[in-house]
């Protein structure tokens, strides 16, 4: 497609300091780089017209102007990293139809053409407030495992539910058997400015305080949700120790000399 029919769109990374595992962690070297520069090289890389750290860490803000990177300080009480980006929409006077990315500071391996992807997918979804990528489960485990968010479709695409169990339950099925129907949930979203207001205006509702998933805030007030499949799961963000010597590995062979 060229460029003269894409959409134009900005991203924004929430980056935060504290986390339990890992403190610190976007600015964990990685060959030689912290994780947020990854991050963000990759995001400038997907043709975004813009590319905005957001965290409310001096630290962190420091170590990304360094790089060359935009950074937002933002307030310290938000609870989500959504909140976060709608302050930056908000600061920015971004207008109602621009489309902004929310790409998690924590995943230096994502791929450029998948966040671009996905500000496309919206676009040409006039119907819908917010889209977000799925893939198809590669295991029975992987399905039956509630750290791997599940999503359930609707004939045009638009998400039906979201939850940490396995659904939909093949009721007729060998037990164990992986359903057709079993989509995995990737944690990048795209938005309208003027759903990512609406939906940041909300208080979180009874079905994500359940499930403690935040796209089902969106689906709870009546927001649209296109799913986006993709041919595979990216690569994992960096959560554990593990994903980190993991993570590293992988760059190892990009690192510039």
């Amino acid at each position: 497609m060229s460029d003269s029919h894409r959409a134009p769109f900005s991203v924004v990374i929430p980056a935060r300091f504290a986390s339990s595992r890992l403190p610190g962690k976007p600015l964990l070297d990685l060959c030689g780089k912290p994780m947020i520069q990854w991050v963000w090289e990759r995001a400038r890389a997907s043709g975004a017209t813009e590319v905005i750290i957001a965290t409310d860490d001096e630290r962190i803000a420091t170590t990304c102007r360094a790089f060359g990177a935009e950074a937002e300080m933002t307030a310290a009480t938000h609870l989500s990293g959504t909140d976060r980006l709608a302050e930056v929409a908000a600061r920015r006077g971004f207008a109602d139809e621009r489309i902004v990315i929310n790409v998690q500071g924590d995943e230096p391996l994502i791929l450029p053409q998948s966040i671009a992807a996905l500000a496309q997918a919206l676009h040409q979804r006039a119907d819908c407030d917010i889209a977000t990528p799925v893939a198809r489960f590669e295991s029975a485990a992987q399905w039956q495992d509630p750290n791997c968010v599940k999503a359930v479709r609707d004939l045009d695409g638009r998400a039906l539910y979201f939850s940490r169990a396995p659904i939909p339950w093949p009721r007729d099925a060998v037990p164990g058997s992986l359903p057709g129907e079993a989509w995995h949930h990737i944690g990048l979203y795209a938005y309208r400015v003027r759903s990512l207001r609406q939906f940041a205006a909300h208080s979180p509702g009874a079905l994500e305080l359940i499930e403690k998933l935040e796209q089902l805030r969106a689906l709870e007030h009546g927001m649209r949700i296109h799913l986006l499949p993709f041919p595979v799961v990216p690569p994992v963000g960096v959560d554990t120790p593990e994903d980190l010597q993991r993570v590293r590995a992988a760059l190892a062979p990009t690192r510039r000399p």
